[in-house]
């Protein structure tokens, strides 16, 4: 495994200052709540080690779009993950295909920190193909 809604939860201030919380239903976004075709673009996001969706293996926290711009909250599995460039590299990529994606920031986050739990159904069946027992 690698160190590895559409709505905006998140407002800052002009002059750079911090982003404000607007008290999301929940974070992590639940499955039940991925939905959209950001989502759909980010589960074509592979792991870069496995050849399961970041989505599936839970390390995409949330999405948001505001216009041309969209945010994804990501966290990895580990801290010196060697893969973390190709990662974001591949988010931006893949999003910026989008219909009115014109930029894509991509915040890691560490809080909550991932668990075994965050993997989705999907993802656990795909990784018990490649036995890898959960």
């Amino acid at each position: 495994m690698s160190c590895s809604t559409t709505e905006s939860r998140f407002g800052g201030s002009a002059d750079g200052g911090t982003a404000v919380l607007d008290a999301p239903s929940a974070y992590p976004v639940p499955f039940a709540e991925q939905t959209g075709p950001l989502w759909d673009a980010l589960r074509e996001v592979m792991d870069p080690e496995i050849p399961i969706s970041l989505v599936d293996l839970g390390l995409i926290y949330d999405v948001r779009q505001d216009g041309g711009t969209v945010e994804v909250d990501l966290t990895f599995t580990a801290t010196a993950c060697p893969c973390m460039a190709f990662i974001h590299y591949d988010i931006q990529d893949r999003l910026q295909r989008e219909p009115g994606v014109e930029q894509v920031t991509v915040n890691e986050t560490w809080t909550p920190a991932w668990t075994k739990s965050r993997i989705s159904p999907a993802g656990r069946e795909a990784l018990r193909t490649f036995g890898v027992s959960m």
